[in-house]
């Protein structure tokens, strides 16, 4: 008997943004919410992260952005009485609350049934032993495995399992903790890490399948156990690279019938067997063929030709790639389901004439590639595993894999890297590990070295995929050695070649190409995904290009605007671009002005088929925004560019569209380029009286070395058009300039401008605003203050709201030099302004110093507009359409704060990535954030504190290791915590100056040769919950000796303190008197608070 439909559900959100976590879960989340609205369900959600679409408001019927606990949930579920909890849309982290909340009990007491997946079927699937149970009981093989609860029993498991070994921890997100272990000493740390990451103390310890294709299947069951496939998706990289990690192709290229009907089937009878309503994602591991003498391949009983690797029983990252490649919307199809709904009862919302009972068809292929953060991170360990590392991921449709491949390349966004590129060495000799590099080595050891056969048993990867990469190689020796001519150039474009590369292989510039392209009629088409291969008409215009005949994007001449969106998740440029890319849309669509949509990126809610009345999934470069602009003009002037939105991304693409005379939306490319030119912006500043650091433009090391003794050290060195702070550093010294002017200089050798910028490091509290102008006033929602001071990436740094300790002086210096630049520069839409604070530095004045200005939307607007309820890129778009703040209802100045106060904190993924230091500096790290709202400053830090996982606990015994400089400043922090009674351990120096206090301390060596008792020993053995150190300015060799401190720390997963700052409003929070006495509202409750 089905069950009624609840009349309120209570939605579990995934929190931050986190490596194997990311906005795949936003789109699911948003999904769910707009399901629930369509089915006139009350929707409740919970979420930590103010980045979201998700977290605004409207997409919710009630909105907490809460720190995402347990008992923060009872609290919620205490209040609003939900009937029904969905928690199968919130990734790793929902699934583990609503788990957590029916071992509690607390479901049981409110009378909340589960949605989606039973506690059983969260069990069965999560558990290891429980699912292998499952397995048994359907007859599915599974690689011989073992359970394992301690290290004692991990040495078990080693002699029946053997090395290689595969570890995978239970009930974590991304193979969170796991590996592959080939020595003992690489098994002992991997079982004792997956045990400390998995929530249950559980590994599954599983017989190595290196080598044997990996295919994933997301499916689909209803109540009425009707199961359909969505699709199924096949990894390039074979097992062993985690599938997050791995380029994968949808639908499968390589598998026979009779194999994607065996997948298919084991697939639907594991879901009907777990009894999910709604969406699942199965993983299996395929026996190779390359090699028919291997032992593997054998077909029987005891040698299968397939096992099943895992289960998520929810909507998964893969899930947003399949939505994205059929245009079957899963998660507010599952959203549905969950809530008694049958597929047949759905409407297929693309075509308007099938039902969700309709498996999707495609007639296209699709590309997913990930985007690593090893272009921040050079030291990092590269060699992927079961272990994501990726931080986003893009995709891209065509009609030939060769096609695909090369327009997710370019989407990627990797320096100016295209399918050409390839490292110097590898022309010597091939490399043939598994990197986030794997794609050009394979084509490079094609061009140089293997052929596909030989290349095939090396890798493991599949004939087929490198037959493809060697028809792009084939075709690239064409291009060097003929003419280019009408055929040759459509042969190479339906290749996937991009204008710049046929340049690069045929001599001549990429304009001189896509001029030829104009003459010859060499122009991209665009097809329609429509979830049926054109069986049925569809009725969502959702295109990609190819180059074929019929075009199906035809124009639409009425207003429009098309909005760029920001790619690929990445460090720097986060989920908070795609916030502002989709409220552009939204505000477009409310003023009746028809919103098109470009971007690369499958997990998010700007690529939803009903997030614009147009969208292009395709490479946000010159090329191909040029291209669809001109589709979209047809024979009529192409509709205005929206750039500011998109992050860097987006604002790139301003120069290219100025000079090719098309039109953009806003503040004009001169504006961003004056922003951007530290020259002209140095010389509108001097004009404005309006104080800068000093500093200089320089272009070689000479120059930057006269710079630094006629600035003075310390200085801040940087690349100019960079973002994220990325090879930003603070440079103490000439033999440091040498060092880090190399850095700079490689972070700028790939782009057009390869200027340096050295401006004066002023240490001081760092402040930043958001501003939104139309030309003749400039509105300032809020002013925020950063806890750490100056030299702390403004993304890494904990942001306060509103300010709590500038003077009123000050605050009238940053509204006024913030007017008056935005209107100096003619900003027409958002700019961002970042401030130091420091009143030695101008004694005579506020104090107050400009260090950046960017013409666009930066990652605080999201967190800005929520806290102070005001929409900043809908009043941004509707100035881009005519109309001033005054018309809009805003006067100008400074907005009147709410009654409330806010704390941004970031969240960091550095235990998934190897040999990354963690220390806070210049260069952003962060991969998400959280936010933290109440009446109090100090309820409000306490909760983001809980929410990214910094808070301490009272009595938690901290390491100490303090830098010289930084000692005398941390004596009062040393004096709270001993206050808090924390027993304190402390490196030689430190505990010297801990003892001199009067403090009991127990010293700890910080030689790691030391057998008896070291740092690394003492974090890894569990003795301290914290560590605090701080780094003795810039030098690499000191830097050096806290590296191990910090990764331990990392990789047992404790809070670890490189700024005294941070490290201080952290420790304030335990406190007991504080603790838990925090206030938990849905944010328009805090608003409104008088």
């Amino acid at each position: 008997m089905d069950e009624k439909k609840p009349e309120s559900v209570l939605i579990i959100g995934n929190g931050p943004i986190v490596i194997g976590q990311a906005a795949e879960f936003d789109y699911a989340g948003t999904q769910a919410c707009k399901a629930m609205r369509e089915e006139g369900v009350r929707s409740i959600l919970v979420n930590s992260n103010p980045a979201t679409i998700m977290t605004d408001d409207g997409v919710a019927d009630v909105t907490y952005i809460e720190p995402l606990t347990v008992e923060v949930l009872n609290r919620i579920i205490e209040k609003e009485r939900p009937e029904a909890l969905l928690p199968t849309l919130g990734g790793q982290t929902g699934l583990n609350l609503g788990m957590e909340l029916a071992k509690q009990g607390i479901l049981e007491k409110y009378n909340v049934r589960m949605l989606g997946s039973t506690v059983d079927t969260i069990h069965r699937a999560e558990d290891r032993e429980a699912f292998r149970s499952l397995l048994d009981e359907l007859g599915e093989p599974y690689p011989t495995s073992v359970i394992v609860e301690s290290w004692e029993a991990g040495l078990a498991a080693l002699d029946e399992i053997g090395l290689p070994a595969v570890i995978r921890p239970a009930y974590t997100l991304g193979g969170s903790g796991g590996g592959i272990a080939t020595s003992h000493k690489e098994y002992e740390e991997i079982i004792k890490s997956g045990l400390e990451a998995s929530p249950i103390d559980q590994v599954l310890v599983e017989k190595s399948l290196l080598g044997w294709k990996e295919l994933e299947y997301e499916v689909m069951r209803d109540g009425n156990d009707t199961c359909i496939t969505i699709c199924n998706m096949e990894n390039l990289d074979p097992m062993g690279v985690h599938t997050g990690d791995s380029i994968v192709v949808a639908p499968s290229q390589t598998l026979t019938d009779k194999e994607y009907q065996m997948l298919r089937n084991s697939a639907l009878k594991i879901i009907r067997a777990l009894g999910i309503n709604g969406g699942c994602n199965v993983q299996f591991a395929l026996a190779p063929r390359f090699d028919d003498s291997s032992e593997d391949t054998d077909q029987d009983q005891s040698h299968p030709e397939y096992h099943v690797i895992e289960v998520n029983p929810r909507v998964s990252r893969s899930s947003a790639l399949a939505s994205k490649a059929t245009g079957y919307p899963i998660a507010r199809v599952a959203a549905k389901l969950a809530i008694g709904k049958k597929l047949h009862e759905i409407e297929n919302a693309v075509t308007r004439r099938t039902t969700a009972a309709f498996e999707p068809a495609l007639d296209y292929t699709v590309v997913k590639i990930p985007r690593w953060p090893f272009d921040k991170f050079s030291t990092g360990d590269r060699i992927l595993g079961t272990q994501m590392k990726a931080t986003g991921e893009v995709m891209s449709i065509a009609r030939t894999f060769e096609e695909a491949l090369q327009k997710a390349v370019r989407s990627l966004e990797v320096g100016d890297r295209s399918i050409l590129w390839e490292r110097p060495e590898w022309v010597e000799e091939p490399y043939l590990e598994a990197t986030d590099e794997r794609i050009w080595s394979l084509i490079s050891a094609l061009r140089h070295h293997k052929n596909p056969r030989e290349l095939a048993d090396l890798t493991g990867v599949d004939m087929w995929f490198l037959e493809r990469l060697e028809r792009i190689i084939d075709m690239e020796k064409v291009l060097l050695a003929s003419n280019l001519s009408p055929n040759l150039l459509r042969s190479a474009k339906r290749l996937g070649f991009a204008d710049r590369d046929i340049a690069t292989l045929s001599d001549k510039l990429p304009e001189q190409v896509r001029a030829l392209r104009s003459d010859w009629n060499v122009k991209p088409v665009y097809k329609m995904v429509d979830t049926c291969a054109a069986e049925f008409d569809a009725v969502t215009p959702y295109f990609y290009s190819t180059y074929e005949e019929e075009n199906e994007a035809i124009p639409v001449y009425e207003d429009r605007m098309l909005v760029l969106g920001s790619g690929p998740i990445r460090i720097g440029q986060g989920i908070e671009f795609d916030y502002c890319s989709v409220k552009a849309a939204q505000a477009l669509r409310e003023a009746g002005v028809s919103a098109i949509m470009a971007n690369s990126n499958p997990e998010t809610v700007s690529t939803d088929f009903d997030t614009s009345n147009r969208l292009y999934f395709e490479p946000l470069d010159e090329e191909a925004v040029r291209d669809l602009l001109e589709n979209e003009a047809g024979d009529d002037r192409a509709p205005p560019s929206i750039v500011q939105f998109g992050g860097q991304t987006a604002i790139s693409i301003a120069d290219p569209l100025q000079r090719a005379a098309l039109p953009i939306a806003g503040s004009s490319a001169a504006t961003i380029d004056t922003a951007e030119d530290r020259g002209q912006f140095g010389a509108m500043l001097e004009r404005l009286s309006i104080p800068q650091p000093p500093g200089a433009i320089v272009t070689d090391l000479e120059d930057a070395l006269q710079a630094g003794d006629a600035i003075g050290y310390p200085v801040l060195v940087r690349p100019s058009y960079v973002l994220g702070g990325r090879a930003m550093e603070i440079v103490q010294n000439a033999n440091e300039m040498v060092t880090f002017f190399a850095e700079a200089q490689k972070a700028v050798s790939d782009t057009e401008n390869n200027n340096v910028l050295i401006d004066k490091f002023i240490e001081g509290p760092e402040v930043e605003v958001d501003a939104v102008c139309d030309g003749g006033y400039v509105l300032i929602p809020g002013i925020m203050e950063h806890v750490e001071r100056a030299g702390v990436h403004s993304g890494d740094s904990v942001a306060v709201y509103p300010p709590q300790s500038l003077e009123a002086d000050q605050i009238d210096a940053i509204v006024d030099y913030t007017t008056r630049m935005a209107l100096s520069l003619d900003v027409k839409g958002l700019m961002n302004v970042q401030f130091v604070i420091s009143r030695e530095a101008d004694p005579s004045g506020p104090g107050v110093f400009i260090i950046e200005v960017n013409p666009r939307s930066s990652r605080t607007v999201p967190f800005i507009s929520k806290v102070t309820g005001v929409p900043l890129v809908n009043i941004a778009v509707n100035i881009m359409l005519g109309r001033s703040l005054l018309e809009q209802g805003y006067d100008p100045g400074l907005y009147p704060a709410p009654n409330l106060v806010a704390v941004k904190a970031p969240v960091f993924s550095m235990n998934k990535l190897t040999n990354v230091d963690t220390f806070l500096g210049p260069e952003m790290k962060s991969t998400g954030e959280v936010m933290g709202v109440d009446k109090t400053y100090s309820s409000a830090m306490e909760k983001a504190m809980i929410a990214c996982s910094m808070d301490i606990e009272p009595g938690t015994p901290f390491l100490l290791s303090i830098s010289n400089q930084t000692k005398s400043e941390a004596t009062s922090l040393i004096r709270t915590l001993h206050e808090a009674g924390s027993p304190l351990f402390a490196t030689e120096g430190t505990a010297t100056l801990i003892s001199a206090l009067g403090i009991p301390v127990t010293t700890i060596s910080k030689r790691l040769d030391d057998s008896e008792s070291n740092v690394v020993q003492l974090i890894k053995q569990g003795d301290v919950g914290a560590v605090i150190n701080t780094l003795e300015g810039g030098r690499t060799e000191v830097r050096r000796d806290g590296f191990f401190i910090r990764r331990a720390a990392t990789e047992m997963r404790i809070p670890c303190f490189t700024s005294l700052d941070t490290a201080r409003v952290a420790v304030d929070s335990i406190d007991n008197s504080v603790r838990k006495n925090y206030n938990i509202l849905p944010l328009s409750d805090y608003r409104s608070w008088e």
